[in-house]
């Protein structure tokens, strides 16, 4: 099977620059574009040296619709808004799009699920195995754990300039907990806690946000019954991990139907 040509679209940002080093460290993959805002100091740049590996002859481009339409799949770790329109445009090439970025919207997901009718979407929190294979333990460890018995708290820490809260893995690790619990997150989760709160109400799956320095991402869920607390924690040392995941992720997504996927998919451990 010949290369999987790739579009890094967020090309100048930290995960853009990421991706293009992990396409180029990966057998079965190549980069064809590198996509950027209008008027970033980019534009024009080779995106190998962007990258920090080198000249690749691949050019920074703006022109998203052209590049979607000579590609396999694009790697998309932007902002809500801008995913979406890149989730319209895959659907239109019949590529795949895989999207970790994160603080999406209700309507939002709606239009990703849209778009899954002809594109290959994968979409998940975070795209690192270990982090997939905590929610896993943590959703097995909730459907064990009764409410009645042991309160669910995820903590996360991030570095100063992450824009959304709780992060998309804290949200990922939520959802296992409330789907090993058989609750709705959304009825369940208490995620600011501030002044005279009263009592924790029983059956809530609290979230606590930390932001500060240059944190990559650090995740715990804690299981706090009485007299004991389970922990269960995820620490990552290198952002290079999520764009290793989300490369592995397109190769995976290659040759599916279109559909709407996550990482449990990719990596083989969804319950089904």
């Amino acid at each position: 099977m010949s290369e999987m040509k790739l579009v890094v679209v967020g090309a100048a940002g930290r995960m853009g620059q990421s991706l293009i080093r992990a396409i180029d460290e990966t057998d079965g993959a190549t980069l064809s574009a590198a996509i950027v805002i209008a008027g970033s100091p980019a534009l024009g740049r080779d995106a190998g040296e962007l990258a920090g590996i080198g000249t690749n002859g691949v050019i920074v481009t703006e022109d998203a619709l052209a590049s979607f339409a000579k590609a396999d799949g694009v790697l998309d770790f932007t902002v809500p808004a801008a995913s979406v329109t890149f989730a319209g445009l895959a659907a239109q090439a019949r590529i795949v799009h895989v999207i970790g970025t994160t603080g999406c919207s209700d309507e939002d997901e709606a239009r990703f699920t849209a778009a899954a009718r002809h594109a290959r979407i994968v979409k998940s929190g975070n795209m690192s195995l270990g982090v997939n294979l905590l929610a896993v333990l943590v959703r097995q460890a909730a459907q064990a754990l009764a409410a009645g018995d042991f309160d669910i708290e995820v903590l996360e820490m991030h570095h100063k300039h992450k824009v959304d809260a709780p992060s998309g893995t804290a949200l990922l690790l939520g959802a296992a907990a409330a789907e090993g619990r058989g609750v709705d997150l959304n009825e369940n989760a208490v995620k600011v806690r501030d002044g005279i709160t009263g009592a924790r109400d029983p059956g809530s799956i609290g979230f606590a946000t930390l932001r500060g320095g240059s944190v990559i991402g650090e995740h715990s869920v804690m299981f706090a019954g009485e007299g004991e607390i389970i922990e269960i924690s995820h620490r990552a040392m290198d952002r290079q991990l999520f764009a290793r995941g989300a490369v592995k992720a397109a190769l995976w997504a290659h040759d599916k139907k279109a559909g709407r996927y996550d990482m449990l998919d990719v990596l083989g451990l969804n319950k089904e």
